[in-house]
């Protein structure tokens, strides 16, 4: 794991922030793995990277029962694909059936998961370029947004 960098955040509009600023780091092919309890702001990263990517931010919403939603985006990456693995068994086959492989394969788009499991490890091929993003509370308003570059 390389040294990661940390950005506390006192509002929504700053964890957009944060997310839209990944966005013009991140490169067609890239795999962000977004950690952190319920309500502590992925969601609201996802609206700043779709933003940051060309696409329209109002599109995200958390995909928790749809699992996988995708937002076009304009530039070098084609679509930003967003997964919510809350629901789904820490399993292989469950993730093969919402089509994980079509996603991650998917060149020119970025990937988001939110939840990321175990099993998720055996989707990636050891050149897979991965994000990991951990949210944590500070007090009632403050996030605290860790990035790391693996």
């Amino acid at each position: 794991m390389t040294a990661s960098e940390i950005v506390h955040a006192a509002s929504p509009a700053d964890t957009e922030a944060c997310g839209e600023a990944l966005a013009h780091r991140v490169e067609p092919g890239d795999v962000i793995l977004l950690e952190g309890d319920l309500a502590v702001g992925k969601t609201t990263f996802v609206r700043g990277l779709l933003r940051g990517l060309g696409g329209d931010p109002s599109d995200a919403n958390s995909p928790t029962f749809v699992v996988v939603q995708s937002y076009p985006c304009t530039g070098s990456v084609s679509a930003l694909h967003h997964i919510d693995l809350y629901r789904l068994p820490d399993e292989s086959e469950a993730l093969r059936e919402i089509g994980l492989d079509d996603f991650l394969g998917d060149e020119s788009a970025v990937v988001a998961v939110e939840w990321p499991r175990p099993a998720l490890r055996s989707f990636f091929g050891s050149g897979v370029p991965l994000w990991r993003v951990a949210f944590a509370r500070e007090g009632d308003e403050i996030r605290r947004i860790e990035i790391f570059r693996q």
